[in-house]
């Protein structure tokens, strides 16, 4: 936490243009990774990897590639190889100094996506990719073959470690190959995982059926296969009928297909879609632009359902089914197995991620190409259009029931609470910007009371850890008395009987010790919300609060901070103040008092919360992992430790 945050104010300062510092890119992107590839967690460590990807599938796509290599070395290096043109290695014509393969790595906003002239469509425009990756690497080593021969260049942190050199004959070779490894000055510990680089692999197969990925991994990661060629000659298909092949669906062969728009607009790009409806799972859409994830969705998604809205309503006036006239595209995805991938030029996200599409003309291009191929697929398989027509009918039925029998008062609602005295509530009468705590313990639940906003903020102070909802019995489930206390509070159901209508806050936030046992304690909540009310965490409801471990005190400064990491550095460095450094660890929740709790952990305006996300690569991963590690089966848990046990350098208890 910051002196500004901690409540008190710096010393003023000399402020000239002394004061004003100008960052190299290199600097830039080391001191600010956030803003170019999301933070320092395993998801950026990853996206990394897609980035190098990216460029290949961009170059197999143009038509130049037909196949990409991804190897991870048992060093913890990564390759990514492709048989593509080979990135540019003459002298830049701005800076004849410097290769264009050198300008490439090491300036950002460089590369060749931005005329359109190179490539029609791309997953990287803003030129920032290869050099983010390169800046975040404690080395990278790219090699070029061309025209017969091999070029090379080696980097480290983004700095280069001498020219690009010719280095022998390449007579069978063309394309590029970058191999890098992850800098640990940014990442700590983190390590690449097999298991989600080989699922990164195989998505991008799927994703252009022209493509062959060819995977290797020198390191092992459970029953995942070490090498593996992957090509999927009838793209979206393929990948859609391979994630239900356990469910049973409404439609014997899913709504699949694809427009090229240069042929129906007149633009350079197309889209390809898969679609199917099934009673054996939750609904799911998982969105490409350019073969690169979105996993935030965007204008494409909303092109691509309202297509199927109304193609469905038309197909029910067509048959004189009234009732069609009620379903909305939240029935439409209660159900509903969609992929959907559009490949544009020049596409504008939301954010260097690119997890969100923002191309306007992307949702109408998408809803007038598949809108009519919808329409001729109900007509010509009249036993699944009936089939998915009455299945949607039946989810608008259910949903306007739950609409009318919603509780209107929060006042009746609390009313029937068994707890009103372990309950704290808030006094808002509506949903909206209410929060519900959950904490460990009473003494946690009174530190509580006083931080908290009466108006808007409740507790729900739940009795150590509750029960493991995977490794218990079902009929334990329904008996258990914290569970059925968190179920009241919360006004909802389990399982089938989940309703997000019937949710009486807007944030759920679990706040547990920053210990074990507190980690603990919110990994059996997270368990319980992901298999018994997932949908909750789908509309971001659910957060986990970041409550500090240490307290340092240095004369009238204070600052809060979140693990030994950063006490040694404010222990080294000072804090600003005079007089010794008074440092406090706090045991749990309940030791702070209530202006420390507000303070750091409760008050919107100084705390700082993590949404509570489920992202995967592959449909359905989240609740294998999740089964692998919270359910019956010990033997599992130990395989899962003893595969990844490597990744981890340092554990501190």
């Amino acid at each position: 936490m910051s002196d500004l945050l901690s409540g008190n104010t710096p010393k003023p300062s000399e402020y000239d243009a002394s004061s004003i510092q100008v960052l190299e890119d290199m600097e830039h992107v080391r001191l600010r990774p956030g803003m170019y590839i999301g933070g320092k967690d395993d998801r950026a460590l990853h996206h990394m990897v897609a980035e190098i990807i990216d460029n290949s599938m961009d170059e197999a796509v143009a038509g130049h590639a037909t196949w990409i290599e991804l190897e991870l070395h048992d060093n913890g290096h990564v390759t990514v190889r492709d048989n593509g043109r080979g990135i540019p290695i003459d002298p830049h014509p701005k800076d004849p100094t410097k290769s264009a393969l050198e300008i490439i790595f090491c300036t950002l906003n460089a590369g060749g996506k931005f005329s359109g002239d190179n490539y029609e469509t791309s997953g990287g425009l803003n030129g920032v990719g290869s050099s983010v990756v390169n800046a975040l690497s404690d080395h990278l080593r790219v090699e070029v073959a061309k025209n017969r021969e091999l070029f090379a260049m080696e980097f480290s942190r983004g700095v280069p470690q001498g020219k690009l050199e010719k280095i022998g004959a390449a007579p069978n070779r063309r394309g590029t190959a970058v191999t890098f490894h992850p800098d640990p000055e940014i990442f700590g510990n983190l390590q690449l995982r097999p298991s989600r680089l080989f699922s990164m692999a195989r998505s991008k197969a799927f994703l252009f059926s022209g493509v062959e990925i060819r995977w290797k991994s020198a390191l092992p990661d459970g029953d995942m296969a070490q090498e593996a060629t992957f090509h999927f000659p009838n793209g979206l298909a393929d990948y859609l009928n391979e994630v239900m092949a356990k469910s049973s669906t409404y439609a014997e062969i899913p709504f699949c297909g694809s427009v090229d728009f240069k042929e129906k607009f007149g633009q350079p790009g197309k889209v390809e879609w898969a679609i199917n409806w099934t009673p054996s799972r939750d609904g799911f859409i998982q969105s490409y632009c350019n073969t690169v994830p979105t996993p935030e969705g965007g204008t494409h998604e909303a092109g691509f359902w309202a297509a199927i809205l109304k193609g469905i309503k038309g197909y029910g006036e067509l048959i004189s089914n009234k009732k069609a006239s009620t379903i909305t595209r939240e029935d439409l995805i209660t159900g509903g197995c969609a992929l959907v991938s559009i490949f544009i030029r020049e596409p504008e996200f939301v954010g260097q991620t690119k997890d969100r599409l923002a191309t306007v003309d992307a949702q109408r291009m998408v809803e007038n190409a598949v809108r009519d191929h919808f329409d001729n697929w109900l007509a010509a398989d009249t036993k699944s259009a009936g089939a998915i027509l009455d299945f949607l009918v039946l989810r608008a039925e259910e949903r306007l029931k739950r609409r009318q029998e919603k509780e209107t008062a929060r006042k009746s609602a609390t009313k029937k609470l068994r707890l009103p005295g372990k309950l704290t509530d808030c006094t808002s009468k509506t949903r909206e910007g209410t929060e519900l705590f959950i904490v460990e313990g009473d003494s946690a639940g009174g530190s509580g009371k006083g931080a908290r906003n009466r108006v808007n903020q409740a507790l729900l102070p739940l009795k150590g850890k509750i029960l493991n909802v995977l490794g218990a019995a079902s009929s334990k489930l329904h008996t258990n008395s914290e569970i059925n206390d968190l179920c009241e509070a919360l006004g909802v159901g389990m399982g089938t009987k989940f309703n997000l209508d019937d949710l009486r806050y807007d944030k759920i936030i679990i706040m547990t010790d920053a210990d074990v046992d507190g980690a603990h304690i919110a990994a059996l909540l997270m368990t319980f919300f992901y298999t018994q009310m997932r949908p909750m965490i789908d509309h971001g409801h659910l957060y986990l609060a970041c409550p500090p471990l240490f307290r340092l005190t240095q004369g009238a400064r204070r600052v809060y901070v979140a693990d030994d990491a950063e006490k040694d550095m404010y222990l080294e460095k000072g804090l600003g103040g005079k007089g010794k450094i008074d440092l406090q660890r706090f045991k749990g929740l309940g030791e702070m008092d209530a202006k420390d709790l507000k303070e750091t952990t409760m008050d919107p305006a100084t705390r700082k919360l993590i949404k509570v996300t489920v992202q995967e690569d592959t449909p359905g991963e989240t609740s294998d992992l999740v089964e692998r590690l919270m359910g019956k089966k010990p033997e599992l848990r130990f395989q899962y430790i003893q595969e990844n046990a490597r990744f981890v350098e340092e554990l501190d208890v």
